[in-house]
């Protein structure tokens, strides 16, 4: 690895030309400032960022490829790497194509810029739903061998030799016949004159050299195992001052009174006043910022604010289920006459979620400077797009005007992807007031972080199922109450999942409905979204009905899934069975379950063997399946696997947010437990052999694994489980 220094790659502020204040003025003046009011915000989005694509310079090998003199291969990564392996997977892509020298290939974060780096999918630069390298696949396999085209190319035109005789390995371009060979370095300058190739030949999967193999492994190991990679909180900027947030101890509450004399008087506290999220303390290091924040005298104005408990919430919900309020649905999903589809015996359940927090490692932080319409961000951005359109509404520019230097997060688990840019447009409104361009830190506790919201939405399920005579489901109604998570658009996210399930499609009914009540409490993407609470619903319930028809769970969904000809899960069923030893004897106390579920076009499937030993769930082992289409990068794929099916379980054994009249209970990680190394079960992955186009990783070894572990504990115990955490 290359020693990277902050500040490298960053690019320069565009200058502000009557062609873009026009374009994406109209842009910044229509939908975008009216609530976002748009049916695909990607698209205006990225448009009002294209007005600066004619200004995009990419190098002589395209926005993702640079190649040095010191024969260096760089990818440029447009997405956030957070953990999950990205940059790898990318550069494996490259390096085959290319047929670089693996040793030799890294990465470097690409600048904020739709325009170049828009993902072809979401119609921004953002990073999110395990999307990625799916969403890369096709681009950036063409960019590398449109470098190995043009690296052929010239060394065809200086040997004067047929192109179809030279070929490329590890960084050398060689002619066998005449024992010629020339490194990438050698023939930079030449191929650099050539025209890169529309339509450059692509490997056949056959001829794969790295890609599929043990040798794609991290490129940041190294710099975060020895403390030398950049982090937010690591950047230190000549002049910088470091600020500290009040933010109201309600959810909706608002600054009532406010006595900022005592905190004036802190030592080191530069300033003291309000922004529209609370009081903003700035001072010349954190401590005295903190100190200051401390010193505050405010009373809030809680009229509007959300002061109800959880258990409130969670009553109120089920009533709204049982459509006992005003709180209408919409219909998600339909199919059949509903009629009389419902009368008669039926089997029911009912599921519960609380809120979680996404409790990444990094808290959140961020600096920004604020230069009259300029605007300098550097932190771990997530949606770079979506930053810079909120960030310019808060400064008054225009999106194009504010920079980004994207750095690497200590995690994220979708809490850096809000769309309100919550943290971040707080940094640049403290920055604006500073002013001057003088940078300023904005530093969040973890205290900060995990109660001010953005949580994974608190949901409640209620499904009314009739079977045939083989307890195969004839009729499915399915009831989600759950906030929007997006504040435009219908409120989808919940419902995936469960909308197209092939346990709805074998029905000939389905009446499947979402309702959507309004608090304040603020949701937000949690990994794998609305898949983590709906695959828990589905799983369950299907080994409920399989319970009560009494077939072999295993059996039961096989039953389905050839019903419905879904191959791919008929596949990962019978792979992960097999590895898992389903059927085969278990130690006295301990039994498996069994989950399989799609998400990002991943279909994973899980056994867990779990056990109760003195009152105290435990999980020893896991068996996943995966079908992720072509494995770039194996072991990255069991690594996410594994990192998955902990963030879960932890999640399923552990996690809540309570709220106390509105107020959030657990505020770090003495009281928020999450996974410890002694609960982490051994955690076994085997991939679908596959030659198709890779789907996401990073959040489907999620779902699964609650299901799992739950089905598990009816096999043990009988009893079914309606809500999470588990409860022994």
């Amino acid at each position: 690895m290359s020693e990277r220094k902050f500040g490298e790659g960053a690019q320069p502020s565009p200058v502000l030309t009557r062609r873009r204040l026009v374009l994406s003025g109209s842009l910044l003046g229509g939908a975008l400032v009216v609530g976002y009011a748009a049916t695909n915000f990607g698209a205006i989005a990225a448009g009002a960022l294209s007005v600066g694509a004619a200004d995009a310079s990419p190098g002589v090998f395209g926005p993702f490829i640079k190649i040095d003199e010191a024969g260096w291969v760089t990818v440029v990564n447009r997405y956030q790497e957070m953990g999950q392996g990205t940059h790898a997977g990318l550069a494996a892509i490259v390096a085959e194509e290319l047929d670089a020298d693996w040793e030799m290939v890294r990465f470097e974060s690409a600048p904020a810029n739709a325009a170049v780096y828009r993902d072809v999918t979401m119609g921004i630069q953002g990073t999110g739903a395990s999307h990625a390298i799916a969403g890369s696949w096709d681009q950036v396999r063409q960019a590398g061998a449109a470098a190995r085209t043009m690296f052929v190319q010239a060394a065809a035109r200086k040997w004067s030799l047929p192109v179809d005789s030279i070929g490329v390995r590890n960084g050398v371009v060689y002619h066998l016949a005449s024992q010629r060979s020339a490194t990438f370095v050698d023939l930079l300058a030449d191929a650099a004159k050539i025209a890169p190739p529309e339509h450059p030949k692509l490997k056949d999967p056959k001829d794969y050299k790295l890609i599929g193999t043990e040798i794609v492994r991290r490129k940041d190991s190294q710099s975060k195992s020895n403390g030398t990679e950049l982090y937010t909180q690591d950047v230190r900027l000549p002049g910088m001052l470091v600020a500290m947030v009040a933010h109201p101890s309600h959810f909706g509450g608002k600054l009532g009174s406010l006595d900022m004399g005592a905190a004036r008087k802190v030592p080191g506290v530069v300033d003291v006043f309000e922004i529209a999220s609370g009081v903003a303390v700035v001072a010349k290091d954190t401590w005295s910022a903190r100190l200051g924040r401390d010193a505050l005298k405010i009373n809030w104005d809680d009229a509007k604010a959300e002061t109800r408990s959880s258990d409130e919430l969670r009553a109120l919900y089920r009533e709204i289920a049982k459509g006992k309020t005003d709180v209408t649905g919409s219909t998600f999903q339909t199919k059949g006459k509903v009629d009389d589809a419902f009368d008669g015996e039926l089997f029911e359940a009912s599921f519960d979620f609380p809120y979680l927090a996404n409790a990444p490692m990094e808290p959140m932080n961020c600096v920004a400077s604020v230069d009259g319409r300029r605007v300098k961000l550097t932190f771990a951005a997530q949606i770079q797009t979506v930053d810079q359109i909120n960030c310019a509404l808060a400064a008054i520019t225009l999106p194009d005007m504010v920079e980004i230097e994207t750095l690497l997060a200590g995690g994220s688990f979708g809490r850096r992807g809000t769309l309100t840019s919550d943290y971040i447009v707080e940094c640049v409104n403290i920055a604006r007031h500073v002013g001057g361009g003088r940078p300023v830190k904005l530093v969040w506790t973890r205290e900060d972080d995990m109660s001010s919201g953005y949580y994974r939405p608190m949901a409640h399920h209620k499904v009314s199922i009739k079977c045939d005579e083989g307890g195969l489901p004839t009729a499915w109604r399915h009831n989600i109450v759950s906030q929007a998570i997006v504040p435009f658009g219908a409120n989808e996210l919940p419902t995936h999942g469960v909308k197209n399930s092939p346990y709805l499609s074998v029905a000939s009914v389905v009446d499947a409905k979402i309702f959507t009540p309004k608090l304040a409490v603020p949701p937000g993407l949690w990994r794998s979204v609305g898949n983590s609470q709906s695959a828990m619903v589905m799983e369950h319930t299907v080994d409920l009905l399989a319970r009560r028809a009494t077939r072999d769970p295993a059996e039961y969904r096989r039953a389905i899934f050839t019903k419905v000809d879904d191959v791919r899960k008929l596949a990962v069923l019978d792979l992960v069975c097999k590895k898992a030893g389903w059927g085969s004897p278990l130690d006295a106390g301990w039994a498996r379950g069994l989950a399989i579920h799609e998400c990002f076009g991943t279909v994973v499937a899980q056994v867990a063997e779990v056990s109760v030993l003195g009152g105290n769930l435990r999980v020893r082992r896991v068996v996943c399946a995966v079908d992720c289409g072509i494995a770039i990068a194996p072991n990255q794929i069991a690594a996410q696997i594994e990192g998955g099916v902990c963030f879960g379980l932890g999640a399923a054994l552990y996690g809540r947010i309570t709220l106390d009249h509105g107020i959030p209970q657990e505020t770090n990680f003495d009281v928020y437990r999450v996974l410890r190394m002694d609960e982490a079960p051994a955690v076994e992955t085997h991939i679908v052999p596959s030659k198709k186009t890779p789907t996401g990783i990073g959040e489907p070894g999620v779902p699964p694994i609650a299901p799992a572990v739950a089905n598990a504990l009816l096999s043990l115990t009988g009893r079914p489980t309606s809500s999470l955490p588990f409860v022994i």
